[in-house]
């Protein structure tokens, strides 16, 4: 039994020759056009978010280099303060004896030690007397531009009966926990008890 014993004719073969062409387009449109437009859809949405990623990086690097700017320039006037790590008592009494050394008379009460998180807050009062208005502005000056972050208080200024002028201010050291060491006398974290 012979089916296909007849030759085809010029218009049948035309006609198979047409239907595999468009077989093969078929083909080609399902396995590889649809492809290449699904890598390269993939490809431009990855290109936009690396491109967004890449303007985020950019923005944080120029704020960064801004703030480090203001850093330099705080530094080159002399106004960039140190936070000390935890228990710095030694080196702020130190720097206060030095700065009072001039005055008359002085006296510092510490306060009880307080603490939020890694920040560590040592208040104090000191009570100091000059012989004038200057020589007290000066120790101010001082304390405030030292090396150690201190953030002054209330501030009260006196004159004495000889004409002294008398100091009397609240001011807060600030420490931090980072490569700080714990000891006894440190707080418990009132950050970590209300929060």
């Amino acid at each position: 039994m012979k089916v296909l014993s007849r030759d085809f004719t010029t218009k049948e073969k035309l006609l198979i020759l047409v239907l595999i062409l468009i077989l093969l387009g078929l083909v080609y449109y399902r396995f590889v056009d649809q492809n290449v437009r699904s890598s390269v859809a993939n490809s431009e949405s990855e290109a936009q978010m690396i491109q967004t990623q890449l303007d985020t990086m950019q923005q944080r690097v120029m704020y960064l280099q801004n703030l480090q700017n203001k850093m330099d320039a705080l530094k080159a006037e002399g106004q960039l303060s140190y936070m000390g790590s935890y228990n710095n008592s030694k080196a702020e009494v130190a720097f206060l004896n030095d700065i009072l050394a001039d005055t008359q008379q002085y006296s510092i009460d510490f306060a009880n030690v307080t603490r939020s998180g890694n920040q560590i807050r040592r208040s104090f009062t000191l009570r100091y007397q000059t012989a004038d208005y200057a020589a007290a502005q000066a120790v101010m000056k001082k304390l405030c531009a030292g090396e150690n972050r201190c953030l002054v208080g209330d501030v009260r200024c006196s004159i004495a009966d000889n004409g002294a002028v008398v100091m009397q201010q609240s001011a807060t050291f600030y420490e931090t926990m980072v490569d700080g060491t714990p000891d006894a006398g440190l707080p418990r974290d009132t950050a970590a008890v209300n929060g």
